[in-house]
C-alpha cells in the first residue's frame, strides 16, 4: 500500500488518495464516499442560506417554489394515504388528474414526510434545492470518470454540471435542475457494459449489476417529470439503437447472458415506469387539447443564439450585466443560458488538447453545436423548420414549451470536453513540476485546481430566500367546521394560487385554485364568472360545481377584480358570511 502511494506521488498523479487501495472495489468505494461527502458539503455552501431556516423560507420566489412545495407534498400524501388517487390531486377542483398538470417530482416524495403541513413542504423544497446540486456534481463526476477522465477532470465536469450559471435562473424549477439522475444512469450503464471513451469497449470489465442499477436510476429520473425526462428517454432510446447497430456491424458477437438479461429486465422496468407516468399526461392532453404547445408559444419561449452568453441576474459574478447581454434577450428568466465562460474555454481547449480520441472530440463538438441550435427553438435556421420543429412531431414533444432547457445537454457535452482537456493538461504539465522549498510543485494539479475554482466562482449566487407567509387563519384546521371544502380562495390568479396550494398542504382540502403550464377551462370559467362575487350568477355557478365555501382574503384583494367582495351585500343569495382574521368566509350551502 505504501509503495503504491509513493509511486503515485513520484509520478505526480492526481487524486492518488482516492484511487490507491488494496482492491479495485475498495478504491471505487473510497472514491465514491469522498466525492459524495465533498459534493454534499459544497452544495450546502453554494445554496446557503437555504438550510439556515429551511422550514420558513423558500429560494428564488413564492410562485414556482411554492408550487414545488405543494407538488412534492401531495405526492407524499397520496402515496402514504391513498396511492390509487395519486394523480387526482386536491388543487384545480373539480378537475381530475390535476397532479399531471405539472411535473410531479414524485421521486423526491420521502423528503416531504419530515413533518407536517406548510413547514414540511417548505423543508422539502429546501432539501431538494440542496440535493439537486449535490447529486448533479456526483453524477457529472461519475460520468466523466467512467468515460476515462482522471479525478481532476471529472471534478471539473461534476462542478460544471452542478453549478453552471444558467441553473441559477431555474431555481424555482427543481425538475429542470434534477440532472443528477441522468448523469448517474448514463455512468452506471456505461460501467455495466464496460465502455469508456478513452479505452473503448471492454466487456470483461462490465457487470450486470451496474446495468440494472443504471436502468433503475433512469426510471427514478422519469418520476421527476417529463420536462427534461422526455428528452432523456429519447436519448436512451437513441443510444440503444446505436448500440444494436454497432453490435450488428461488428458481426453480432456473442453477448454474455447476464448482460442482455440485465438490459432486458432493466429496460422493461424503465419502460413500465415511463408508461405509468405518461398515461395520466396523455389523458390530460386528450381532455384539454389546448394544453399542447403550439408553434407560436414555442416561438415566444425560444431564445436567440447569443443567450448562451447571457448570465442570470442571480449570478454573483455576472449580476451587473456590464455588457448588457441580459437586456438584449426577450425573456431573461428562461433565456439566461450561460453554461459558464470557464466551461466554454475549457471545452474549446478540449477540442485540441484532450485524452479523448479525435473522432470523439469532433463528435462532442458537433453535439454541442446541435444542442445549441435545437435549444434556440424557432429563432434560427428557417424558424426552426429543419431543426427543433422536426422534433415537435415526436410523441410527447408538443408538451414542451421551453426549447432553451436543452441547455442541459449542451452543458453535459461541454463538461465532457472540459474533463478531457483538464485530464490531458494535468498529465502534460506534471512533467514540468519543480521542487520549491523542499516541496514538489505540481503544475498539472495547479491547473486543475484553478479550473475547478473558476467553475465554482461562476456558480456563486445572490439568490433571494423569501419568508413564507403564514396561512390565513381561515385555512387552518382550527376553523375546518366553518370552512368546509371544496373551497375557492379569492383572489385567484397565477401569483397567489401557488401560495394557496402550499397552504392547503395542511389537510389537502379540495380547492379551485391552482397553477400549472396551462389554465383548465373550468378554472378559467370560475375565475371569470366570480369577478363580481357575490352575485346571483357567480353563486349559482359555484353551487353547480359543488363549491361549498368561498374565502376572500381581505388583505390581498385590493387592486383585483374581487376588491369589493369582502363587503358586498348578500341579501337573497342564501349565503352566510363569517369574519375569521383577515379573511371573509362565505358559506354557500
Amino acid at each position: 500500500m505504501s509503495s503504491d502511494c509513493d509511486r503515485a506521488r513520484r509520478r505526480g498523479r492526481w487524486g492518488w488518495a482516492l484511487t490507491v487501495g488494496t482492491t479495485p472495489r475498495r478504491r471505487v468505494a473510497r472514491e465514491a464516499a469522498v466525492v459524495a461527502a465533498l459534493a454534499l458539503g459544497l452544495a450546502v455552501v453554494m445554496t446557503w442560506p437555504a438550510l439556515r431556516n429551511p422550514t420558513a423560507t423558500l429560494p428564488h420566489d413564492l410562485v414556482d417554489s411554492a408550487l414545488v412545495g405543494w407538488v412534492v407534498s401531495w405526492g407524499a400524501h397520496a402515496l402514504w394515504h391513498d396511492p390509487g388517487r395519486l394523480f387526482d390531486a386536491n388543487a384545480f377542483y373539480p378537475e381530475p388528474l390535476s397532479y399531471a398538470f405539472s411535473d410531479t417530482l414524485l421521486g423526491y416524495w420521502p423528503l416531504a414526510l419530515l413533518g407536517h403541513g406548510v413547514a414540511a413542504a417548505t423543508l422539502a423544497v429546501n432539501l431538494i434545492y440542496v440535493l439537486v446540486s449535490a447529486l448533479a456534481s456526483v453524477g457529472g463526476y461519475a460520468f466523466a470518470r467512467q468515460l476515462g477522465a482522471g479525478p481532476p477532470g471529472a471534478a471539473v465536469a461534476g462542478l460544471a454540471t452542478a453549478y453552471a450559471p444558467w441553473r441559477l435562473s431555474q431555481a424555482g424549477h427543481l425538475h429542470v435542475l434534477s440532472t443528477g439522475g441522468i448523469l448517474l444512469a448514463l455512468a452506471m450503464l456505461a460501467r455495466g457494459h464496460g465502455y469508456s471513451i478513452r479505452h473503448g469497449l471492454r466487456p470483461e470489465r462490465g457487470h450486470a449489476g451496474w446495468i440494472v442499477a443504471g436502468w433503475l436510476v433512469a426510471a427514478w429520473q422519469i418520476t421527476i417529470g417529463f420536462g427534461i425526462g422526455l428528452v432523456f428517454a429519447y436519448v436512451l432510446a437513441g443510444l440503444c439503437l446505436v448500440a444494436v447497430a454497432l453490435w450488428w456491424r461488428r458481426g453480432r458477437r456473442p453477448v454474455r447472458r447476464a448482460v442482455w438479461l440485465a438490459d432486458l429486465g432493466g429496460g422493461a422496468v424503465f419502460a413500465a415506469v415511463s408508461l405509468f407516468m405518461a398515461l395520466p399526461y396523455l389523458r390530460v392532453v386528450a381532455a384539454h387539447p389546448y394544453a399542447r404547445r403550439g408553434v407560436a408559444e414555442i416561438g415566444y419561449y425560444s431564445p436567440p443564439l447569443h443567450a448562451f452568453l447571457v448570465a442570470p441576474e442571480e449570478s454573483w459574478l455576472w449580476h451587473d450585466d456590464a455588457l448588457g447581454l441580459r437586456a438584449a434577450v426577450p425573456l431573461p428568466t428562461e433565456m439566461s443560458l450561460l453554461p459558464g465562460y470557464t466551461l466554454l474555454a475549457l471545452a474549446a481547449v478540449g477540442l485540441v488538447v484532450s485524452v479523448w480520441p479525435r473522432r470523439w472530440r469532433i463528435g462532442l463538438g458537433l453535439g454541442v453545436l446541435v444542442s445549441m441550435v435545437l435549444a434556440t427553438g424557432t429563432r434560427t435556421f428557417a424558424g426552426g423548420r429543419y431543426t427543433y420543429l422536426l422534433l415537435y412531431h415526436l410523441p410527447g414533444w408538443d408538451g414542451l414549451r421551453t426549447p432553451g432547457r436543452l441547455v442541459v445537454w449542451t452543458t453535459i457535452l461541454l463538461a465532457v470536453l472540459a474533463a478531457g482537456a483538464v485530464t490531458a493538461l494535468g498529465a502534460r504539465l506534471s512533467r514540468f513540476s519543480r521542487t520549491v522549498a523542499g516541496r514538489r510543485l505540481d503544475l498539472g494539479r495547479l491547473v486543475g485546481v484553478l479550473a475547478a475554482v473558476l467553475v465554482v466562482v461562476e456558480g456563486l449566487s445572490v439568490m433571494p430566500h423569501l419568508g413564507v407567509p403564514e396561512p390565513p387563519a381561515a385555512l387552518t384546521a382550527e376553523h375546518a367546521e366553518v370552512v368546509r371544502p371544496p373551497l375557492l380562495v379569492l383572489p385567484s390568479d397565477p401569483t397567489l394560487d401557488p401560495l394557496v396550494m402550499l397552504w392547503t398542504t395542511d389537510g389537502f382540502p379540495p380547492v379551485v385554485n391552482g397553477l400549472s403550464g396551462f389554465t383548465p377551462a373550468t378554472q378559467a370559467e370560475i375565475r371569470s364568472q366570480t369577478e363580481r362575487f357575490p352575485d346571483r350568477a357567480s353563486v349559482d355557478l359555484l353551487r353547480r360545481y359543488g363549491v361549498r365555501t368561498v374565502v376572500v382574503l381581505r388583505d390581498r384583494v385590493a387592486g383585483t377584480p374581487w376588491a369589493n367582495a369582502p363587503d358586498a351585500p348578500v341579501d337573497g343569495l342564501g349565503l352566510t358570511r363569517t369574519e375569521i382574521g383577515e379573511a371573509v368566509v362565505y358559506s354557500l350551502s
